[in-house]
Parts: C-alpha cells; sequence; structure tokens
C-alpha cells in the first residue's frame, strides 16, 4: 500500500507535496505551504502521510478537522489513530496520528516516541509565544528528535498584529525581518487560480443596495477586532438596518441553495434569526450545545434548513459545498478571517454557477490579494508594485496611486528580495539591504529601520524621535513645526527651502550647491529619499531639483533653535513613527 497512491492528486496538490519532500531532503527548518480554503489540503497531508517512513503527528485545533483529516486519510486503505477528547478517542500508537493541539498539549507524557514530522493544520493559529500549546509540543518532540521537521497548512498566512507567520518565500523575497512561527513557505497557490481553473466556484462580490452599518467610529484592539459591549451598543440603534438587511437576505436568497450568516456578536445574531423563517434557520454560537450544534449543522448541510446564522464558530473545519450566498455582517480586520468566511461559499457543488458574497459591515477587504501581510496604513490604500533600485526585486506594498495608475506614495520601508549567495559560498540567502524609509546613524551614518532603538552596523544608541521632540518642546530658544509641505526658491547656487508648519508657520535654510559639504549634505537628506526611495538621486545642481521638486521628500518635523537675529535649522524628522500627531493627522 505505501508504494503506490491510492488516489490521484491534482497537478498542483502534487506539486506541494513534491515541494515538502525537497524541502525537508536538504533543511530542517519549518516551513508552510498555502493552499486556498477548497484546495484539498486533506489530501495533500494524507499523501505526507501516506509517504512517511516513521511516525508523524497531524495536529488542527477543532475536532471536525481532526475528524475530516482521518477520514480521508482512512479512505485510502490506510490506517490511522485519533487522539481528540472531543472524539472521544485517544489513540497514539499508529504510525500517523491525527490529533487536537488541545488534547496533546492536556497529555503529553503520552508523545514521548521518536517523531519524524508535526504537521499543523490551519497554521496561522500558530502564535509567535513560546509558552503556546503548539510550541509546548513541538519543544517535547524535539527532545525526542533535534531534526524534527514542522510542516504547516493554511490558507491564509498571516494574523493580526503579527502579518506574515513565516520570513522566507521560496519566490526569492523577505516577508519579514522578525522571528516567526515559520521560516519559509515553500508553495503558495493563488486563490484566482483555483476559479479560473474551475476549482473553486466564483465568488459574485456585491456591494450592499440597502443601509450598511458604520462600524468606523468603534475603538479596536491591538488585534484590529472591536469589544463585543461596543458593538452591541452601536448594533442596538441600528434594529432598522438589521431588519432592513436581513430583508434583503431573504429577498436575494429566493434562489439560491444554502445561506450562512456571520454576525457580530450572539445578541446580534439572536436579533437576526428573529427576522428570518423560523422553521427554516438554525442559530449557532460558541455557547450551542455540542449535541445541539451537530443536529443543526447535519439539518442544514441536508437541505431541511435554508438559513444558518453564526458567530465566529464555523470559519475554518466547515464544509457545506451547496452554501451559495454568504451574508458578512460583522467587522473585522483579519484578512484571514474575511477570507475563511468568503470560503465557506466557494467550494464545488453540481448546479452551483457562483456565490454570492454581500459584506454588510463594511470591511473592504480585497479577496484575491490581501498579500501584503501588514494592515492598511489607511483605507484609500492598494497593493502597489515598487521596484527596488538597489537589486531591482519587485516588490508588493501598501501605497497610493493617480489616476493613470502610477505609484504616488507607498509605505515600504525595506526591499524584500532575497540575494542568493555566489555559488559555493555555503552561506544562505541574504535580504537584500536597500531601504526606503530609514533613520541614519549620528555616529557611523549607516541606515537602519525607522523603528531601531540602536544601530545594527556599529550597535551604538540611535535617538529617539520622540526625545528629540521632547527635549526641543522644552526649551525656550528651540522650535518644533509639524511640517504640511516645502517650497524652494533659487538665489545663485543657492537652493532656498522653506517648510511649512500646518498653521502657517515658516522655517527656512538654504545649501549652496557650489560648496561640495552643503551638495553632500542636501543629497544625504532628499536625494537619498527622492520619490518615496524609489530613485534615489544626486543632484548635481540647485537647478536641477527645482525641476523635479514635486517628487522631493518633506520631513514631518523639522526642529530649528534660535540664534541671534534668525532661526537655524537644526534636526529634519523624517518617516516619524511616535507619539506625536503629525501634520494633517486627526
Amino acid at each position: 500500500m505505501k508504494n503506490k497512491a491510492p488516489f490521484t492528486l491534482r497537478p498542483y496538490q502534487q506539486e506541494a507535496v513534491d515541494a515538502t519532500l525537497n524541502h525537508f531532503r536538504k533543511s530542517d527548518e519549518s516551513a508552510v505551504i498555502v493552499l486556498p480554503t477548497g484546495a484539498g489540503k486533506s489530501l495533500v497531508i494524507a499523501e505526507l502521510a501516506r509517504l512517511a517512513r516513521r511516525k508523524i503527528l497531524v495536529l488542527t485545533h477543532v475536532k471536525e478537522l481532526v475528524e475530516q483529516n482521518h477520514a480521508k486519510y482512512e479512505s485510502y486503505g490506510l490506517a490511522g489513530g485519533i487522539f481528540s477528547a472531543g472524539l472521544k478517542r485517544k489513540e497514539s500508537q499508529h504510525q500517523v496520528t491525527f490529533a487536537s493541539v488541545q488534547s496533546v498539549a492536556a497529555n503529553l507524557d503520552q508523545f514521548r516516541d521518536e517523531y519524524s514530522l508535526v504537521i499543523i493544520d490551519e497554521c496561522h493559529r500558530v502564535s509567535g509565544e513560546e509558552t503556546s500549546q503548539y510550541q509546548q509540543i513541538i519543544d517535547l518532540l524535539k527532545q525526542q528528535n533535534h531534526s524534527l521537521k514542522v510542516l504547516g497548512l493554511t490558507a491564509t498566512p498571516y494574523r493580526l498584529a503579527m502579518g506574515w507567520i513565516y520570513r522566507y518565500h521560496y519566490r526569492g523575497f523577505v516577508r519579514s525581518e522578525d522571528d516567526k512561527p515559520f521560516q519559509h513557505c515553500i508553495y503558495e497557490l493563488p486563490l484566482s487560480y483555483m476559479i479560473n481553473r474551475g476549482y473553486l466556484t466564483r465568488p459574485e462580490l456585491v456591494n450592499a443596495a440597502v443601509a450598511q452599518y458604520d462600524f468606523s467610529s468603534l475603538a479596536q484592539d491591538r488585534f484590529g477586532e472591536y469589544a463585543e459591549k461596543d458593538v452591541n451598543q452601536l448594533l442596538s440603534k441600528h434594529k432598522r438596518v438589521t431588519r432592513a438587511i436581513i430583508e434583503q437576505v431573504v429577498e436575494l436568497a429566493a434562489d439560491r441553495q444554502g445561506v450562512m450568516v456571520f454576525a457580530a456578536t450572539v445578541e446580534h445574531a439572536r436579533e437576526i434569526t428573529g427576522y428570518l423563517p423560523e422553521n427554516q434557520t438554525a442559530l449557532v454560537t460558541g455557547a450551542t450545545d455540542q449535541k445541539d450544534r451537530d443536529l443543526l449543522i447535519r439539518r442544514f448541510k441536508q437541505r431541511q434548513l435554508k438559513y444558518l446564522v453564526n458567530v465566529s464558530v464555523l470559519t475554518t473545519g466547515f464544509d457545506a459545498p451547496h452554501v451559495d450566498l454568504i451574508a458578512i455582517l460583522r467587522p473585522t480586520q483579519s484578512v484571514s478571517l474575511y477570507q475563511q468566511m468568503v470560503g465557506r461559499g466557494l467550494r464545488l457543488d453540481e448546479g452551483k454557477k457562483d456565490c454570492l458574497v454581500i459584506d454588510y459591515a463594511g470591511n473592504h477587504m480585497n479577496l484575491h490579494h490581501p498579500e501584503v501581510g501588514e494592515p492598511k496604513p489607511n483605507p484609500d490604500s492598494e497593493p502597489v508594485q515598487v521596484f527596488c533600485p538597489g537589486c531591482g526585486f519587485a516588490n508588493i506594498f501598501w501605497g497610493k496611486t493617480d489616476s493613470d495608475g502610477r505609484v504616488i506614495e507607498h509605505y515600504g520601508r525595506r526591499c524584500q528580495g532575497l540575494l542568493e549567495p555566489a555559488e559555493g559560498d555555503g552561506t544562505r540567502a541574504q535580504q537584500c539591504d536597500y531601504r526606503f524609509r530609514f533613520k541614519e546613524c549620528p555616529h557611523c551614518g549607516g541606515e537602519n529601520d525607522i523603528a531601531a532603538r540602536n544601530c545594527g552596523h556599529c550597535r551604538k544608541a540611535i535617538i529617539d524621535p520622540d526625545d528629540q521632540l521632547r527635549d526641543a518642546l522644552r526649551l525656550k530658544d528651540a522650535v518644533v513645526i509639524r511640517c504640511a509641505g516645502i517650497t524652494l526658491g533659487l538665489g545663485g547656487s543657492k537652493l532656498k527651502m522653506t517648510y511649512h508648519g500646518e498653521d502657517g508657520e515658516e522655517l527656512g535654510e538654504s545649501f549652496d550647491f557650489s560648496k561640495p559639504a552643503q551638495r553632500h549634505v542636501f543629497n544625504k537628506l532628499f536625494g537619498r529619499r527622492f520619490a518615496n526611495g524609489q530613485a534615489p538621486k544626486t543632484f548635481g545642481k540647485a537647478e536641477e531639483v527645482l525641476e523635479l521638486q514635486a517628487l522631493l521628500p518633506a520631513p514631518d518635523f523639522v526642529i530649528a533653535r534660535k540664534q541671534k537675529h534668525y532661526w537655524q535649522v537644526q534636526e529634519r524628522i523624517f518617516d516619524y513613527r511616535g507619539q506625536y500627531r503629525k501634520a494633517n493627522e486627526v
């Protein structure tokens, strides 16, 4: 049975399996495979488990997925164990064990054998914390086997407040300089590939034609989510909105098979359920009794019920292919949660042409290109392509474009390109060190990330911009302006620069381009940052600067000290991130 696969993988599933084998033959570093919801992750898991010679453990966070992955594996005539309190089975003697992370973490003493591979399904749930259940399990298994391989599978490789869950991408770019739960993304398949080739149903994203909720006034926590009492308070004032929304959902559902409604809170879900036809509707929340929940879900899957209203419980591991209308009535900043909700309606089913997706909560997510991994800096941001002047890599950052699609602003900090070492060098690939935004070290002139506290080159402390501003604000002979823009003028070989404060204040300085030292200072400050750092320039004459002044960067703050009869500019703070408000910010 081990020699020949008892099932046929789709081409991309085989590619994912091959990528895993290739990676782990040459490395013990953790890896991630990204496959959209409905791409058949359980098949990839089954094939990897079939090929394994030694013990492997397949972990996930809900019993439905434990059962689903195990059933897929056993349907090919292979025998595997289940270790899950929720499924009332605790078998760890098999070569392949499908388990819930909670049950294994609670019974670590039963997992002291030597495992060769841990597979984590829905691995975007793995936090970076060393005390997490996943980490405890991995640490224990590594004591038995130092070269334990760890593989994660997910449709959404990012977490709110963390961004990307891995560091390096196999297409040659770096997602993060920080430590992440996984090191490498070794295979990724975009959602559009699955839809265009007919493996998934096409989502029809429709803007709600009736009233929508406006959650923009609510405060978010550090994970971009909202406090339940705040949401309930807002929703209680909009009962007419909820009624109008549900009336529209019922109208649009007339020729639909199955409807899933994602509510914001339990209170909200109950209100929604009250507006839907009683004999066709089920409500599932975290508090729903397990037996009742299983029964309601079974009735929905058998189409005895048409509407399934839920609060945060059916976003993963739930499979009802006939769902062809998704109504989102809850706010979220989480791209992965949004994709998981929509994903519930993208599986193929007989007679199903598309899946209607209506977002009544104004989440404005891009289903196909959430590939930035950081929260949107502001609502008008979109993914933009920015080429690195250092290595030529095409970065994708959040940014803004003009009506012709040209990038007018972007929020990228460092090039994400991964530079391969020279052949025979023996070192690993390095991230390109070009920075679009940077903080210069006053000691050695090295460029650092704008949030750096110590120089990465000479290790000395870099003055914190907040300290600079605080100190200047305390001095009687200093002035600080929030710079809202700059204007330029010419006086012979001198370039005259005026910094405009948001309240009409002005500070000025000039650079004499006939003097190499002053020209050098100007180019280091402004030429290096020209065009958002996308096209650094070395200016030789003041006239050249004047011609291109629209692309010249303006500092966020300017600090000047009083001389006898004038103010002398001492500091210009660019790319500021800190506690003080910048010009034109609320």
